[in-house]
């Protein structure tokens, strides 16, 4: 353990400066339509490189020697092959390994033209299209009759901007929410943003939920583009009705137009293909076996859960790809995703030893 620790790439500690966040954000609203996962880029605890223009930027944390980067990069397509170049000269100069979590088919593409990096198809992000959406019919049943028995209980749902909530109030909000999570620790890189109440972050929507004026359950979006939400923080009271995450969920699309919103982005379902193909009739054995360990994993990391729950809302599905430089390195790679979405976590003696902690 000494030696591997030893003859590791360094970690150097990741952060984001206030002028490289400005910078971002230019980008973010000239080009942040194109991924919904693309406000995430303004996690304050990754690091930034740019394209010779200025134009396009990759940001990325480095873990277990990976400079893992989650999504598309930031700014004009055109831009990206510079970003991607000084991206691998970055890694080839620090010897880490390169990796992309969660970008899309148009992201893998290109890291693979200019990277070298192969792509497979990580899993799919749930998109609803707010005027697609209704209650109505037999498959929406579930979700309604969710949404009947819980309003039912007595629970009322508001959604606001960030901006329209009183400091007083959203400083309750952080209380409460911070001991629903309790002791745990706070999950999520490629689509969280690791931060609530920011002034900066004016632009993000809340839905909260309210029984008899007490708070139960609280939503947290992230801008995507002008019209858009992408799902950041889910929590509620373990003593709440279930159901009320569906009802949140669905008071929040009825809330979109108010908003200017007409899309939605929820969870990301993880080997979504797998599961679903896996248990239909004449899956192969192959399949079942991979949709079987899926499900034991599930008993830790909610992989069938997020899928299950996704589905209710009937979303259109958008792949998302993890990028990489060989097949040898998938297993480090995905250490080194789990450890940064925090599905596994260093003990704390161990940090000390890699300077994190």
């Amino acid at each position: 353990m000494v030696a591997l620790l030893a003859l590791r790439p360094s970690e150097p500690p990741c952060w984001l400066s206030s002028n490289d966040e400005e910078r971002l954000r230019g980008l973010l609203d000239r080009q942040g339509a194109r991924d919904s996962l693309g406000y995430f880029a303004l996690r304050r605890d990754k690091s930034v490189v740019w394209s010779p223009t200025g134009k396009a930027a990759i940001t990325y944390r480095v873990v277990q020697g990976v400079a893992l980067a989650s999504g598309d990069p930031i700014g004009d397509p055109e831009a990206w092959p510079g970003a991607m170049d000084a991206y691998r000269q970055l890694v080839d100069e620090h010897g880490w390994t390169p990796a992309v979590i969660g970008c899309s088919e148009l992201g893998a593409t290109v890291f693979k033209r200019e990277c070298e990096l192969a792509a497979i198809e990580l899993g799919d992000e749930a998109i609803v299209e707010v005027s697609d959406f209704s209650l109505d019919g037999r498959p929406m049943r579930g979700v309604r009759q969710a949404c009947t028995r819980v309003g039912r209980a007595g629970y009322d749902v508001q959604v606001r901007r960030t901006r329209d909530i009183d400091r007083a109030e959203f400083a309750e909000l952080l209380r409460v929410a911070a001991a629903w999570r309790g002791a745990a620790v706070e999950r999520g890189f490629s689509m969280a943003l690791s931060r609530l109440g920011d002034v900066a972050d004016s632009d993000c929507v809340v839905a909260t939920a309210h029984q008899d004026g007490v708070l139960r359950g609280m939503l947290h979006f992230v801008p995507w583009g002008p019209d858009g939400l992408s799902l950041d923080l889910m929590r509620r009271d373990r003593s709440a009705d279930n159901g009320l995450n569906e009802l949140m969920i669905v008071r929040l699309i009825e809330g979109c137009p108010e908003l200017g919103v007409r899309r939605i982005s929820l969870n990301f379902a993880v080997f979504r293909d797998a599961i679903e193909r896996g248990e239909k009739i004449g899956a192969g054995p192959v399949l079942r076996a991979w949709r079987g360990v899926l499900m034991f994993a599930s008993r830790w990391w909610q992989i069938e859960s997020l899928y299950r729950f996704n589905v209710k809302f009937r979303p259109d599905w958008e792949p998302r790809f993890l990028s990489y430089p060989a097949t040898r390195d998938l297993p480090r790679i995905a250490i080194a995703a789990l450890e940064a979405e925090a599905f596994l976590v260093r003990p704390h003696v161990l940090k000390r030893l890699v300077g994190r902690g």
